[in-house]
């Protein structure tokens, strides 16, 4: 069962400070090796994450799943927008909500990923991720966006 982590009011400096930050918590957390850190970082250069929606952009930052003890993830919803470089050409995009994935399976993390880029394209999900209290962020990922996909599996 993918373990669903949730931090809100916080702030970065920059998209490099919040991957950082990621690299630090998850290991904190026991889900990621000790290779994922810089794994994570240096994925992000060489291939950005931030993705423009409709009314909202996001950033899905992972790595290669050798870097994952245990499928995770975790969702950040900073005080103010952070930059990150967008996925499909050079400008950076104001991202409001960061979901960075852990995942031991390439086949799963292809799965999801492609279930995240359709149901984030819906404004009434991104709104729903946005306004949502952080006590019910994970809960409403998970019903929204996971479960959905794990009992399609089944």
């Amino acid at each position: 069962m993918t373990q669903i982590f949730v931090r809100t009011g916080i702030h970065f400096a920059d998209c490099e400070a919040a991957l950082q930050h990621i690299g630090v918590e998850m290991l904190a957390k026991g889900v990621v090796h000790e290779s994922y850190p810089k794994a994570l970082l240096e994925r992000e250069a060489i291939f950005p994450t931030g993705i423009a929606l409709e009314c909202h952009a996001v950033a899905i930052p992972h790595c290669e799943a050798i870097h994952a003890k245990t499928p995770a993830i975790y969702l950040i919803r900073p005080d103010e927008p952070v930059r990150f470089q967008r996925a499909d050409d050079d400008d950076d995009i104001p991202v409001t909500l960061i979901i960075a994935l852990i995942v031991e399976n390439p086949e799963a993390q292809l799965k999801l990923l492609k279930r995240l880029f359709s149901e984030l394209q819906n404004p009434e999900v991104m709104d729903s991720l946005l306004a949502a209290p952080s006590s019910q962020l994970g809960e409403l990922f998970r019903n929204t966006l996971l479960e959905p996909q794990m009992s399609a599996a089944s």
